[in-house]
């Protein structure tokens, strides 16, 4: 590999082994975008679904369980509805600290990999 001033750096099979964890990094980055996007809706929906249930003026309200609709009392789908948001909530949560763990990680493997390569290779993205 050529860098910046014209000499030749050996990749070593180390370096080799940096550049392919960042490339695994980066790719669980994108995931997780996309996981913590799903993580966000499925929030706002519950939300959404509790302020619903406080609107209902009915004592029994149907409440989705997998692909079934069952009637239910107000009271257990609120209790329900209370623990889906608690668990949604420590799931994205969860996969925060994850996002910023692979960025603390993948930051000290730009450091590294630039430190030896310098411009001659390209960990941005465009």
């Amino acid at each position: 590999m050529q860098q910046g001033d014209g000499t030749e750096a050996q990749v070593t099979w180390d370096d080799q082994q940096n550049i392919n964890r960042f490339g695994r990094l980066n790719n669980r980055l994108h995931e997780l975008a996309d996981e913590i996007r799903l993580a966000k809706e499925a929030n706002e929906n519950l939300e959404d679904a509790g302020n619903e249930l406080i609107l209902s003026d009915e004592d029994v309200v149907r409440f989705q369980i997998g692909e079934v609709f069952a009637h239910m009392p107000v009271d257990d789908v609120e209790t329900r509805l209370e623990q889906m948001k608690e668990d949604a909530a420590k799931k994205l949560e969860k996969l925060e600290e994850e996002k910023e763990s692979i960025l603390a990680q993948m930051a000290e493997l730009k450091k590294i990999l630039y430190g030896k390569f310098g411009e001659a290779i390209n960990l941005e993205e465009d």
